[in-house]
C-alpha cells in the first residue's frame, strides 16, 4: 500500500519543484532557450528545403519511412504493384521497368565540337557523370562485343570508352590505330572527342567509314544462320558511322542527308535505334510535310513505343494546317471547325504524352544542350526535342500561338489522381530522379506534377517562425513575457494534480 501511494506523492513533488525552479529562471534564461530553439529550427528548415529541392521529397519523412516505420511493424500494402487503372476503370499490368528505361539521344551532339567549346566558353560541364558511363557502356557494347573474341586493338578500344579523362581516351585511340591503321572504332571515337569542328569531325567519320565498310558489307552478305558476335558488332559500328556522318551534314547545311535516308533501306530493322527520328528532323528541315506524314504513318502505331519527336510532330503537321488563320476570339465565337478540333487534339495527345515540353517551345524556360541520354516523357526529352525542333515550330505561322493557346486544357482532360491515365499510360513518378542524373546540375529540373511542399517543412517553417517571435518578444519585454511564463505556469498547476 505504502509503495503504491508513494509514486503519485514523489510524482507531485517532482512537478512542485519544477514548478518553483521555473519560477526562480530569469528572462535571459527564456531569450536563450527560444533563440536556440528558434536557431536549430532554422537550420533544420535549411536543410530540408535544400533536400526537397535536390531530391524531390523531404529527409524527415523519408527516414521515418524507410527507417522507422519497419521498426514499428508497419508494412507498405503491395497489393497493387504493377497494375494501373485503364480508361474503363479496369486493372492491368503496369510496365514498371521499361516506363523509367533511359534511352540513347538519336540527335546527340559532338563532344570534341559541341560539348567541349560550351564548357571552354561558359566553364559549365553541360554533361553528367552518370550520363557520360552509359554512352561509354553502349560503345562497349555496339562496337566491341564479346571479350573471348576481341582483336588487340578492339580489348585496346574497349578499355579506352571506360576511361574518364577524354585525354586518355584519344591516347587509347591512337594506341589502337598504331596496332591496327584501319580500326573503325578508334577513328570514331577521334571523330567524337578530338575534333573541334565538324568539318573535322566529318573528315575522320569518311575514313572510319572507309575501313569498317568491308567487314560489314561482308557480314551483310553472309548466309550463316547464326553470325558471328564479330559480324554483329561491324554492322553496328557501320550503322553508327553513317548517322553521324549524315548528322555532319545536316549540321553543315546539307540538308538532304541521302545517307540517312540509304540508312533506312539498308537498315529496315533497326527502328531500335529510332533512325526515324533523325529522318523526320531532316524532312522538316526541307520542308517535306508529306514526306513527314509518310515516316509519321509507318511509325506513328499504337502498338509501337512513342516518343516526344513523333507526338510532337504530328501535332505540328495538324497545327500548320489551320494554325496561320487561327483565332482564339474567332474560335469562342463560332466554335472550333473539324480541322482546328483534330489540332487540338494533336496538341492535347502529345502534351499529355510530354507535358515539360511547352515551355521549351514557348520560350517560358531556358533551354540547355541536350544530354546523350534522355527519358520517355521526362524533362531531359523535352530538351532534346525542344533543342532540335523549336525552328520548325517557329517556322509553321501561328503553330506556336495554338500551341499557347490549348496546350494548357491538357490538364483538365487528364483524369485526378493520375493513377488513371487518359491516351497513355499513367506518367511515370520515377522521371523527376532519373533526369536529375542526366540533365546538369545547373539546370532546373522541369517536374511533373508539381510536388505539394511536404508537411516537416511547413512544420519546422512554423516552428522556427514561433520560436523566432518568442525570442524577439522575450529581448525586447523581458518582464512582461517573464510574468507571461509565469502566470501560464501558474495555469498549468490545476493539471499537475492528475
Amino acid at each position: 500500500m505504502i509503495y503504491v501511494l508513494w509514486s503519485p506523492l514523489k510524482l507531485q513533488e517532482t512537478l512542485t519543484s519544477a514548478s518553483v525552479f521555473l519560477n526562480t529562471l530569469t528572462p535571459k534564461f527564456y531569450v536563450a532557450l527560444t533563440g536556440t530553439s528558434s536557431l536549430i529550427s532554422g537550420l533544420i528548415l535549411i536543410f530540408e528545403w535544400w533536400y526537397f529541392r535536390k531530391y524531390g521529397t523531404s529527409f524527415i519523412e523519408q527516414v521515418s519511412v524507410s527507417h522507422l516505420r519497419p521498426l514499428l511493424g508497419g508494412v507498405e500494402s503491395n497489393s497493387t504493384t504493377g497494375l494501373f487503372s485503364s480508361v474503363n476503370g479496369e486493372a492491368e499490368p503496369r510496365p514498371s521497368v521499361s516506363e523509367c528505361k533511359v534511352w540513347r539521344n538519336p540527335l546527340n551532339l559532338f563532344r570534341g565540337a559541341e560539348y567541349n567549346r560550351y564548357t571552354w566558353v561558359t566553364g559549365k560541364e553541360p554533361l553528367t557523370y552518370y550520363d557520360m558511363n552509359l554512352s561509354a557502356q553502349d560503345h562497349q557494347t555496339f562496337f566491341t562485343g564479346d571479350t573471348h573474341q576481341l582483336r588487340p586493338e578492339d580489348a585496346v578500344m574497349q578499355k579506352a570508352w571506360r576511361e574518364r579523362n577524354p585525354q586518355a581516351r584519344i591516347r587509347a585511340a591512337y594506341q589502337a590505330i598504331e596496332m591496327n591503321h584501319e580500326c573503325a572504332a578508334a577513328y570514331v571515337l577521334l571523330a567524337e572527342e578530338e575534333a573541334t569542328t565538324i568539318t573535322e569531325a566529318e573528315r575522320l567519320f569518311k575514313k572510319a567509314l572507309g575501313f569498317g565498310k568491308d567487314c560489314a558489307l561482308i557480314s551483310l552478305k553472309s548466309i550463316l544462320p547464326l553470325p558471328s558476335s564479330g559480324l554483329i558488332i561491324d554492322v553496328n559500328l557501320l550503322v553508327y558511322i553513317k548517322r553521324r556522318l549524315a548528322m555532319c551534314a545536316r549540321k553543315l547545311g546539307f540538308s538532304h542527308l541521302l545517307t540517312s535516308l540509304q540508312l533506312m533501306k539498308e537498315f529496315p530493322l533497326l527502328g531500335m535505334l529510332n533512325i526515324h527520328e533523325n529522318l523526320l528532323e531532316a524532312l522538316l528541315e526541307l520542308q517535306a510535310y508529306a514526306d513527314v506524314q509518310a515516316v509519321l504513318a509507318k511509325y506513328d502505331d499504337i502498338s509501337l513505343p512513342k516518343s516526344a519527336t513523333i507526338c510532337y510532330t504530328s501535332a505540328l503537321l495538324k497545327a500548320r494546317a489551320v494554325s496561320d488563320k487561327f483565332s482564339p476570339e474567332a474560335a469562342s465565337r463560332r466554335g472550333l471547325s473539324t480541322a482546328e478540333m483534330n489540332a487540338v487534339e494533336a496538341i492535347h495527345r502529345a502534351v499529355e504524352f510530354n507535358p515539360h515540353v511547352p515551355k521549351y517551345l514557348l520560350e517560358m524556360k531556358s533551354l540547355i544542350l541536350p544530354p546523350e541520354h534522355i527519358l520517355k516523357r521526362g524533362d531531359s526529352e523535352a530538351v532534346a526535342y525542344a533543342f532540335f525542333h523549336l525552328q520548325h515550330w517557329k517556322r509553321a505561322e501561328g503553330a506556336l500561338n495554338l500551341l499557347h493557346c490549348t496546350w494548357e486544357g491538357t490538364f483538365r482532360i487528364i483524369p485526378y489522381p493520375l493513377e488513371k491515365g487518359h491516351l497513355f499510360y499513367p506518367y511515370p513518378g520515377c522521371t523527376e530522379t532519373a533526369d536529375r542524373e542526366l540533365l546538369p546540375s545547373f539546370h532546373e529540373v522541369s517536374v511533373y506534377p508539381k510536388k505539394e511542399l511536404p508537411f516537416f517543412i511547413l512544420f519546422t517553417a512554423g516552428l522556427c517562425s514561433f520560436t523566432a517571435m518568442l525570442a524577439m518578444l522575450t529581448h525586447q519585454f523581458p518582464e512582461l513575457m517573464g510574468v507571461f511564463a509565469k502566470a501560464v505556469s501558474v495555469n498549468m498547476a490545476p493539471f499537475r494534480c492528475f
